[in-house]
């Protein structure tokens, strides 16, 4: 199955963060390929992001990853019970990452829906379930499972990783859509002071 390589990931964060949009993330879980859309994103940049976990070069344990070569996963748990993932992004050493907000189910969505909502959710969803099956960074997380544990892994690998259509995972061809790119400030960093306007969060929206 193609991927994106490990250069994709070697750029300017806020324009991968844009650039990921349409872009398909694939996780292999339990021998069952899961495909789903990138709908939404963040662009995180250490050096100059007071938003960012890792700014001003500061490093800890929990963002080691970051600082390392692109094109790994960046895991973490937030409130106790949220897992985030993001994707690191730019040279070795500049801690940056893009932050996975939104998805849209391709494939395998009855296992990520059971995994979303549980066993007993059944084929269908109700309106609010549909409305928020995969739109934040903890609810796309639990319906793939991905949690800390798997912080680090490399997305050029076999379990977790980018391709730019449906054909590179053997999948038809998706239906076109009348899409376009609307960006804003990211959500949830109102202590990042200036930062905290930066437009750096990037989504799609249908169009009439």
């Amino acid at each position: 199955m193609a991927r994106l390589p490990r250069e994709y990931y070697l750029g300017d964060t806020v324009k991968i963060a844009q650039d990921l949009l349409g872009k398909l993330l694939v996780r292999v879980l339990d021998g069952e390929t899961l495909v789903c859309r990138i709908t939404e994103t963040e662009g995180y940049v250490g050096r100059c992001d007071k938003a960012c976990h890792a700014y001003g070069y500061h490093r800890t344990a929990r963002n080691a990853v970051m600082f390392g070569p692109p094109g790994h996963a960046y895991l973490y748990l937030i409130y106790g019970m949220h897992h985030c993932l993001n994707l690191v992004t730019e040279p070795d050493g500049e801690p940056s990452a893009v932050l996975i907000r939104g998805l849209e189910a391709i494939s395998g969505t009855d296992t990520i829906r059971r995994l979303r909502f549980g066993p007993s959710c059944g084929d269908k969803l109700t309106a609010y379930q549909r409305k928020n099956f995969l739109n934040g960074p903890g609810k796309l997380c639990k319906a793939l499972s991905l949690t800390t544990a798997d912080n680090g892994l490399d997305l050029t690998g076999d379990t977790l990783f980018l391709c730019e259509s449906p054909e590179d995972v053997g999948l038809p061809r998706l239906l076109a859509k009348r899409e376009h790119m609307c960006a804003g400030p990211r959500v949830g960093v109102d202590y990042a002071e200036e930062a905290k306007d930066f437009p750096w969060r990037f989504w799609l929206e249908t169009e009439e």
